[in-house]
């Protein structure tokens, strides 16, 4: 992907996604239904597990080099990375869907959707850069590993524990 792209959707990803925590905060209706507020929050306490604990497997596990926590040298399969090969990805869509269930505005909704798509999209450049970064090892990993499927990440890993 050349560098106009890059910035396009990176500008497009980061318009939808303060719009939709705006427009998420201007249309919030805390007579809603509870249920559906409250499962909201617990997507947003799920994306905020799978967003922070990347930082600190990396830096135990990837030994990194930088300041930068993702600028690592070894190719990380262990802790969170065992269960999705890229959870700050999955915790970018999951505060959508978050967002989406505590705000179900239009506005929320379809901004969501839209950077939503532009995080998945995004997911297939980065797993290039990974296969070109660590090769076959990586390859291996993508087919132990789901991209983004939490839910079978964690079967996966209880099955090879098993």
């Amino acid at each position: 992907m050349n560098n106009r792209k890059i910035v396009f959707y990176g500008v497009l990803l980061t318009v939808a996604f303060i719009g939709q925590i705006i427009f998420a905060f201007l249309n919030y209706d805390p007579e809603g239904n509870a249920a559906r507020i409250n499962a909201g929050w617990f997507v947003m306490m799920v994306s905020a597990v799978f967003g922070w604990l990347p930082m600190i497997t990396f830096r135990r596990k990837g030994k990194v080099q930088g300041r930068g926590y993702i600028h690592t040298t070894v190719l990380v399969d262990s802790g969170v990375y065992a269960i999705v090969r890229h959870p700050q990805y999955l915790a970018g869509i999951l505060l959508n869907v978050a967002l989406a269930l505590i705000t179900p505005h239009w506005t929320v909704i379809i901004l969501g959707l839209l950077a939503g798509t532009i995080t998945a999209l995004d997911t297939l450049a980065e797993e290039e850069r990974c296969i070109e970064k660590f090769g076959e090892a990586y390859r291996e990993y993508m087919q132990k590993v789901p991209r983004l499927n939490f839910v079978l990440g964690i079967l996966r890993a209880i099955q090879r524990k098993a």
